[in-house]
């Protein structure tokens, strides 16, 4: 028997059970476009030049220099936000002196060391459920390795089946897109809504044209409405709060178009938290998955699933493993899972990592979630007018943006290509080269979205099933295929402590190394992926 004579976690306590304590201080924001309006996908593709966002970067400034000091100590310019944050100093201090000062063990235990754990672990759950302004009774979260593992939970355990089917824009990470495997498994239909236009952006009326009502509710309007017990649903929408690929962010209102029409929602919100507030008490996503380095750095290796308890209940894992399991018999073979969180919890959690979410939640609340939104978009501003203005000695234009072009719902990653002297994509391999020699990190090729690449440079479908129908040898055999200049774009993502100078280093880069020019790509290692 697995943890004998216990439900659960009780050396964590019961996190449903404690209050939930006010966010740190917010500062007002400046100007925001709401997520969750229909209408905001609008794209205007002239730079509004007399747009601006008064606000203060002194200060953020002095956090740069007292927490990030490492950068401009050896250098560097870091620009791959969306890839991962970065680790602010007093949190790796402060995690250092928290493991060296104490003593801590495995959780499922009753011991000292397992109590002290376990205390930390629920600790950081009541961090989460806060930081997301969730109520305690309608959400669980469970601790996972990264958003991709917390995808698999859902993915591996969601009753997918013949009669429903999985709802996915085109614009998603490889992690949401390979939930298509599970629902295919399971003889479930798996539907892409396209994304369009210069902003790469759904169109509303195509995204509720692959939700089908099939007779529910109909007339009703938009409005959220849970599942009741043992209702069957139509399927399983995922898609991403913002992009990883244009910035692009996807209006939180589909949450509830979805649910009304019988599908519960997956919302992929690791790419929006970092920069943005998400709150779950005004959108009610059934599952919602994080990684916690993009937010602040540190720790890597710990995400989150934040999951509606009813709807946690309906997933169905198909296996147990240590810590998962209430009891369980090998002779007889039977076991009983554990009713809570654990449930979903395989093995061992990471105990010494995950209080240092509570940490960074503390940190981030501290700057305010609010303020950071108002210093990425300032930047966001700065690159697009900059990118924009670039151009060579003839007129013609240096840089090709895909994705928005202004900052109405839009976060602080932009994709791009560079365009040489003769108007030809300069190959993201030099790119790379160039960038590092100069000791800027950036990100070059797919960014593990191929359908907002497609989207980006327009390969139509019949192309794209005729690579696939072909062996060929190499990558630059299938980039010949489909006629592709180059293996992706260039990706340039803003975050926290990020400063208008390394906005400037990174234009000063674009104009002095390509303006006038087409650069050689001689000596190039072979592409071995995307």
């Amino acid at each position: 028997m697995d943890r004998t004579g216990t439900t659960g976690r009780t050396p964590e306590g019961d996190a449903r059970g404690m209050g939930a304590e006010e966010p740190a201080r917010r500062a007002q924001p400046v100007r925001r476009a709401d997520p969750a309006d229909p209408t905001h996908h609008a794209t205007d593709l002239t730079y509004p030049t007399d747009l601006t966002y008064p606000t203060d970067l002194t200060d953020l400034a002095e956090l740069r220099s007292q927490e990030f000091g490492y950068l401009d100590a050896g250098g560097h310019t870091y620009l791959d936000h969306t890839g991962a944050g970065l680790a602010p100093a007093s949190l790796v201090r402060g995690s250092a002196a928290r493991i060296t000062g104490g003593v801590f063990g495995n959780p499922h235990s009753e011991s000292p060391a397992s109590r002290a754990s376990g205390l930390l672990l629920a600790r950081a759950r009541r961090a989460v459920l806060r930081h997301f302004h969730a109520d305690p009774a309608e959400y669980a979260v469970i601790f996972t390795s990264n958003a991709t593992g917390a995808l698999r939970l859902v993915g591996e355990a969601y009753p997918f089946s013949r009669r429903s089917r999985l709802v996915m824009p085109l614009d998603n990470h490889n992690s949401v897109n390979g939930l298509r495997e599970y629902a295919r498994s399971r003889g479930a239909r798996t539907t892409y809504v396209p994304v369009d236009g210069p902003g790469l952006r759904v169109d509303e009326q195509r995204l509720r044209a692959a939700l089908p009502e099939r007779g529910r509710e109909r007339g009703r309007g938009v409005g959220r409405r849970p599942a009741r017990p043992g209702e069957r649903r139509q399927g399983l929408l995922a898609y991403p709060a913002q992009s990883n690929f244009t910035g692009v962010q996807h209006p939180l209102a589909w949450i509830a178009t979805a649910q009304e029409r019988g599908y519960d929602v997956l919302l992929d919100a690791a790419a929006f938290v970092p920069a943005n507030s998400l709150d779950l008490s005004r959108y009610h996503p059934d599952f919602t998955v994080v990684s916690w380095y993009k937010v602040f750095g540190h720790p890597t290796g710990v995400g989150s699933l934040i999951a509606r308890r009813d709807a946690l209940a309906r997933l169905r894992r198909p296996w147990f493993s240590g810590g998962t399991i209430y009891a369980v018999s090998a002779q007889a073979q039977w076991h009983v899972l554990a009713d809570d969180e654990a449930a979903f919890e395989d093995g061992t959690v990471n105990f010494l990592s995950i209080p240092d979410v509570t940490a960074g939640l503390e940190w981030i609340d501290a700057v305010g979630m609010e303020r950071v939104h108002t210093h990425v978009t300032t930047l966001t501003a700065q690159l697009l007018a900059g990118l924009t203005a670039l151009r060579h000695s003839d007129g013609s234009p240096l840089v090709r943006v895909y994705g928005p072009r202004d900052l109405v719902a839009r976060g602080g990653t932009v994709a791009l290509n560079l365009l040489d002297a003769d108007g030809r994509v300069v190959d993201e391999r030099v790119v790379t080269r160039d960038s590092a020699a100069r000791g800027i990190s950036l990100r070059t090729g797919c960014f593990c979205n191929p359908g907002a690449g497609e989207a980006a440079f327009a390969l139509p479908l019949r192309l794209l099933r005729s690579a696939a129908r072909r062996r060929l040898a190499s990558l630059e055999e299938y980039l010949e295929l489909l006629r592709l200049p180059s293996a992706g774009a260039v990706r340039v993502s803003l975050g926290l402590s990020s400063q208008p100078g390394d906005i400037d280093t990174f234009l000063r880069f674009v104009r002095e190394t390509y303006r006038d020019r087409v650069p050689g790509a001689t000596g190039l290692e072979a592409r071995t992926g995307c």
